[in-house]
């Protein structure tokens, strides 16, 4: 049972190394998407809401998008070799639903993606004046209810959003017919697209430790369940109908996974 768990594995040399990757890779990730959104509204000025349609246009929604996007694609090629590079812990969470990553360790690794979001945060707190990183709670979501049916409406734009992600981490990186070396363009695209979407709806998460670093700095938690719960469900969604589904149906894919 521990074998399976992995408890006989946290400390081992490679998980350790995956360990500082994901803490600096998603430290940097962070501290550039974020920062992207707090420049934002720098050069808006008060008064700015991010969860309010007018505070935001069509140029500000591609600038962020595209920092998340493009900060993602760099950490993916930058530390891949390095460590784990999940960068999100439901993806982390999908891949032990799969298998391909035991239990404790992957708690190691989603609990250090929780620390280093608030480092990121941290470190945006200390750099830019207080005024500036409040106009936007240092990045931190929010539920626009003038776009989506409340809580439960930004529940299933997280959920479905994730799941989307989800499909498109795991068609690159865990199946066998994968993009092998462009997997990062491919998960940054799909980042970039999703936020195109979301962001005028739910600040676009689909990152429980994304929001949680800058919810922390700024006391900002409100409907603050949905940015934790809703991108779970979904991965776990996406795992399971990849294992269940897709998987089977490739005569080159193991069916002892």
């Amino acid at each position: 049972m521990s074998d399976r768990i992995g408890l006989d594995e946290i400390a081992s040399p490679a998980n350790v190394r995956s360990y500082v990757a994901e803490f600096f890779s998603f430290m940097l990730f962070v501290l550039m998407a974020t920062g992207s959104i707090i420049a934002v509204s720098a050069i808006k000025g008060p008064p700015f809401d991010p969860t309010d349609p007018p505070a935001f246009n069509a140029a500000d929604i591609a600038f962020i998008s595209i920092a998340h996007g493009l900060a993602i694609s760099v950490m993916l090629f930058a530390f891949d070799k390095m460590g784990s590079s999940h960068l999100n812990p439901v993806v982390t969470l999908a891949f032990i639903v799969l298998g391909k990553v035991k239990v404790a360790p992957g708690v190691i690794i989603m609990l250090v993606h929780f620390i280093a979001a608030c480092c990121a945060t941290a470190l945006l707190y200390a750099m830019v004046n207080d005024d500036i990183g409040n106009m936007s709670n240092f990045g931190a979501h929010g539920v626009n209810t003038a776009v989506v049916g409340g809580d439960g409406g930004a529940f299933l734009v997280e959920m479905v959003l994730t799941a989307a992600l989800l499909a498109v981490v795991i068609g690159s990186i865990v199946a066998k017919r994968n993009w092998g070396v462009s997997a990062p363009i491919a998960i940054g695209m799909a980042v970039m697209l999703i936020h195109f979407v979301a962001i005028p709806m739910t600040g676009a998460s689909v990152n429980p430790a994304r929001t949680f670093g800058p919810a922390l700095i700024s006391n900002a938690f409100d409907s603050f369940w949905v940015y934790m719960l809703a991108p779970a469900v979904g991965a776990v969604l996406a795992a399971v109908l990849y294992h269940h589904f897709f998987r089977v149906g490739m005569a080159d894919e193991p069916e002892d996974a």
